[in-house]
């Protein structure tokens, strides 16, 4: 409980730099002018504590789950998609991530990802519908799945979203060297890392926590995670969540 506690009082310092940083960066008139060198370094700055606040966030998320915490809400299944993207991109690509934003329709944003290597493939309907689901979670869920994909493929990164009567199903998938399936368990302890003489040519050097938070919040969920890779042949992860009744 007590690094509960820690990690939640970093929030605050972490806000406060992030906000002194973009402060910096958009308000020169006030702040006086910065070179364009200065502004590539804070740029790296504000990146990183973007990253760092994420995995705050993510830490706090998975601190509730081992508690059992859980908050089902009703939200559209676009929103979710979209904020999940967004936050991704945040970290990598801004461009792409204020294009996300800015994108009113599924064609749009299909259109967006496809430009930059990601494929998404959902059912206009699903891609409007509302689904009840614990928003947080899910969404950090995809977010960890996406980003390995994003890291890991060669060339491209495949999303897929399909549902039955009372079942929820998000498949990513990447085109990267995969993993031995020697390793099929042990990448969802937490901090695992493969050898380069166990690896062999597969670029893959672990998930570190990623994955065995993802597996947490998943089971907490009522879902089942499944893996499907090798050398050579990509990788993809399956999320199966039931539906819940919103109360």
């Amino acid at each position: 409980m007590k690094i509960d506690f820690l990690i939640h009082d970093l929030k605050v310092p972490l806000a406060v730099i992030e906000a002194g940083l973009m402060a910096l960066m958009n308000k020169q008139e006030k702040y006086g002018p910065i070179t364009e060198r200065q502004e590539k370094v804070f740029a790296r700055a504000l990146r990183n504590t973007k990253v760092l606040k994420t995995l705050v966030n993510d830490a706090l998320e998975l601190g509730k789950s081992r508690e059992g915490g859980v908050n089902f809400s009703k939200f559209k299944l676009s929103n979710l998609l979209e904020q999940a993207l967004e936050e991704i991109f945040d970290l990598t690509d801004i461009s792409a991530s204020e294009e996300i934003k800015q994108c009113t329709k599924l064609a749009q944003v299909g259109a967006v990802l496809e430009n930059k290597g990601v494929l998404l493939f959902v059912d206009e309907n699903l891609w409007c519908e509302e689904i009840c689901q614990d928003h947080a979670k899910l969404k950090q869920i995809l977010r960890n799945l996406l980003s390995n994909a994003l890291k890991y493929r060669k060339n491209i990164v495949e999303l897929k979203v399909d549902r039955t009567e009372d079942t929820i199903v998000f498949s990513v998938k990447d085109d990267g060297e995969g993993i031995p399936s020697a390793f099929h368990k042990k990448i969802f302890e937490c901090y695992f890392q493969m050898d380069p003489d166990d690896r062999g040519s597969c670029s893959v050097r672990g998930h570190g926590l990623g994955l065995a938070g993802v597996m947490v919040l998943v089971e907490d969920l009522g879902g089942k995670l499944f893996l499907d890779s090798d050398v050579g042949l990509g990788t993809r992860f399956l999320v199966k969540l039931p539906l819940k009744t919103y109360p």
